[in-house]
């Protein structure tokens, strides 16, 4: 199986290869309708890095079920790339997509799919037999162990129709992990079930990001959304701003969207200055590339140094929000050039207005970086 990977990657295909664990270059599905082509993906460029623990929120519809079908291999990209870990599984065919699936990922589906004539051990030993790794008694073995591990050791030999949805849910988690695959993919593995059953099957996906796992989940639910390392929101088969996300996470998933649409990315280069103290406000800024320095302008024209920001964090909140004048200048540092997605005055009052948490939030930062200051001039 190694020998195939290694000629594979090397029998005239690019060597391009793509240095993040999970890489998506330009990748466009495109589905046949009566009323033409429908296209769920739109030209998607991702990168993912090993370890990460991911959130991919959108509306019915958005392209995210989709995403994930390109990642697993179950569906085929109609035109892109797509990488992993160094390997491009869109050019595998369905008997290669099956081998290679089978060792590197785990696969939760909302609907469970477990095969309805198995019992519960075998559906977890199948990927096992499958994949022909372990001793048949190592199989029943790490399979035992597994379903102990989902707390359903008790059902192993009752069919899936025997026990709850969220039994089954369990027992198709303890399956994606039979053969101890680094990637888990999960598409919505906590909609069907309840809520106290849906925070104990998180916390197993934590644990298992934590024991170095990296897993990407479609989800519905904000409050698991904001619980991720890291959240990538798609809306009309395009990936939105995610440092809009981490900086505002009390965002809601139909706000993201909108205000994505209204960002405008601007560039500087290095030491160029990006808002000026003592001017009008007119932007609220998110930095999505590079370090921007914070600096106070003193008479004698002595400068103080304030803070760092970093991507994922912003400014130019504090004179919009308090009224007046910037309290303070804002550069790119001169080692980098930034780069920053702008909300301009009206949409980021219309932002705050229709989510009172995020004004709340945004406050508190105020307060904060206005008592920064106090104590620096």
């Amino acid at each position: 199986m190694l020998r195939f990977f290694q000629n594979f990657k090397t029998n005239g295909h690019s060597t391009d290869e793509p240095e993040h664990l999970i890489e998506l270059r330009k990748v466009v599905k495109a589905y046949k309708t009566d009323a033409g082509d429908f296209l769920a993906l739109k030209g998607i460029d991702l990168t993912i890095g090993a370890g990460e623990f991911v959130g991919i929120i959108g509306k019915s519809g958005s392209g995210k079920s989709t995403l994930i079908n390109m990642l697993t291999g179950i569906d085929r990209p109609t035109s892109g790339e797509i990488y992993i870990n160094k390997t491009g599984i869109h050019r595998f065919d369905e008997g290669q997509m099956a081998r290679w699936r089978g060792r590197n990922q785990g696969v939760i589906f909302q609907f469970f799919q477990l095969l309805p004539t198995l019992t519960v051990i075998e559906n977890v030993m199948l990927p096992m037999d499958f994949c022909n790794m372990y001793t048949p008694r190592q199989r029943q073995e790490r399979a035992m162990h597994l379903l102990d591990l989902v707390d359903v050791a008790q059902q192993a030999h009752k069919l899936p129709s025997q026990i709850s949805g969220g039994q089954q849910q369990r027992v198709a988690i303890a399956r994606a992990l039979a053969n101890d695959p680094p990637m888990i993919m999960a598409d919505e593995p906590t909609g069907n079930l309840d809520s106290r059953t849906a925070r104990q099957v998180f916390n197993l996906f934590e644990k298992l990001v934590a024991e170095g796992k990296t897993f990407l989940m479609v989800t519905h639910d904000d409050d698991l959304a904001r619980r991720v390392t890291r959240t990538i929101v798609i809306a009309d088969g395009e990936i939105v701003n995610e440092w809009l996300v981490k900086a505002l996470p009390t965002l809601s998933q139909e706000m993201l969207v909108k205000v994505t649409r209204q960002l405008q990315t601007q560039t500087f280069g290095p030491g160029e200055p990006i808002i000026l103290q003592d001017t009008e406000p007119d932007n609220f800024y998110i930095i999505t590339k590079g370090t921007v320095h914070v600096y106070l302008d003193r008479p004698n024209g002595r400068e103080i140094y304030v803070e760092a920001l970093e991507p994922g964090q912003f400014f130019g909140e504090m004179a919009l929000l308090t009224g007046g004048t910037r309290r303070a200048s804002v550069r790119a540092a001169r080692e980098n050039s930034v780069e920053v997605a702008a909300l301009g005055r009206e949409a980021f009052f219309e932002l705050i207005n229709e989510s009172e948490e995020t004004h709340e939030a945004l406050q508190d930062v105020v307060a904060q970086r206005s008592q920064n200051i106090e104590q620096l001039v």
